[in-house]
């Protein structure tokens, strides 16, 4: 339930960063300036002022923070949405918090869930968004064999609510609305490399058949009612902030808590399944150019190189000058029912009709996990030494 911004009822905050959950539009709040970002991934900057509302599902992620850095140094008034529960998960976005109170703030957050339509029908008529970005979902693949049924209503049923939600408003108010469609590579499966728009799909998971679902309910209510929705279809990005239970994050968490004598073993399943690795922050810049494109279209975001799990692995270990073979063994259990081997992706047409291409190497992203990750190490491993 949305929390109502009166004078008789202040705005209720989270214990942890004090975050507006309401209904207010800010579309009077406009910066004047462009913000310049202080953290880790600095944007571009010098770009006029959009005056534009945008609103994020999966606004916590780590694709969403990324996201919610690039539209506020572009000027956008953003908002996401959020679940409620007892605790708040919104780490990645603590550093670009503003007091509620600040008739500047750029970040408003509201309570909602893609399972849920008459939230999402609440928050869009109070929040008159320009454009969307879906980005929610439950997006671990070996999870999404434990939780199909789940995964399926959020992934693949939620973008239909999401949906159907804009499509009520835009045809109820005339507000012409942009739609971004987080897909996967996962979607493609055991399709041969390398993978493009054109490549037929083969999911092999509960998570990738939502995907694909997802995928599809978009193509259709653009085709069926016009709407300007795009999908992109993002091979895997990494970062800082990535989850921990992720195999990349997992390998770079281990990584500095080795070399800190905090863990001695990493254990970990498929070393030579193939993805194409990219920087997360480089890919929300191409979801934000889908939307800024005279039609809507479906695009590969991807780097066009792949690399083995067994190569992270030694890029990663090499960084602190150790050998990954006496600290990684293998567990049966992280293997998954299915597995995908080889995942390559062709952004030519992104390259082509958005002029967008990968700014962060392979090598680049490994090393600036691990660095990340060693000094969260050397912090663990000093609150130990002194308790």
């Amino acid at each position: 339930m949305l929390a109502e911004n009166t004078p008789e009822s202040q705005p209720k905050t989270s214990s942890k960063a004090g975050y507006p959950l309401d209904k207010t539009p800010l579309r009077s709040h406009i910066r004047s300036d462009v913000v310049r970002m202080k953290g880790p991934h600095k944007f571009p900057t010098g770009i006029s002022l959009m005056n534009k509302v945008a609103l994020i599902t999966g606004i916590t992620g780590q694709d969403g923070s990324y996201l919610t850095e690039l539209l506020i140094a572009k000027g956008y008034n953003v908002h996401g949405i959020v679940r409620r529960s007892s605790s708040f998960s919104t780490g990645r976005i603590d550093h670009l918090y503003r007091d509620p109170h600040d008739p500047l703030r750029q970040l408003t957050l509201h309570y909602g869930d893609l399972a849920d339509s008459t939230s999402l029908r609440r928050i869009l008529e109070a929040v008159q968004p320009d454009e969307i970005y879906n980005l929610a979902a439950q997006s671990h693949v070996k999870v999404s064999f434990e939780q199909a049924e789940y995964t399926g209503d959020v992934v693949a049923t939620g973008t239909l609510r999401l949906l159907e939600s804009v499509r009520d408003v835009v045809a109820r108010t005339g507000k012409p609305i942009r739609y971004y469609q987080a897909g996967s590579s996962e979607m493609f499966g055991a399709a041969p490399p390398p993978q493009s728009e054109t490549t037929p799909f083969y999911p092999r998971s509960p998570y990738a058949v939502a995907k694909v679902a997802a995928y599809w309910y978009t193509v259709n209510y653009r085709e069926a009612y016009g709407l300007f929705a795009c999908n992109g279809i993002l091979f895997n990005h990494e970062s800082e902030r990535r989850g921990e239970t992720f195999v990349t994050r997992k390998i770079t968490r281990a990584v500095g808590r080795i070399k800190y004598g905090l863990q001695k073993k990493l254990y970990l399943g498929n070393l030579d399944a193939k993805r194409d690795w990219g920087f997360a922050g480089d890919y929300v810049e191409a979801m934000w150019r889908m939307l800024q494109q005279a039609t809507p279209d479906d695009y590969v975001i991807a780097t066009g190189e792949a690399h083995s799990v067994r190569e992270f692995l030694e890029a990663a270990f090499a960084r602190v000058e150790l050998d990954w073979r006496d600290y990684v063994e293998i567990d049966p259990r992280y293997f998954r029912p299915t597995e995908v081997d080889h995942l390559l992706g062709d952004a030519s047409k992104a390259r082509q009709h958005l002029g967008w291409q990968p700014q962060v190497s392979f090598p680049a992203l490994v090393a600036r996990m691990v660095d990340h990750d060693l000094e969260l190490a050397r912090r663990e491993a000093l609150v130990r030494a002194s308790t």
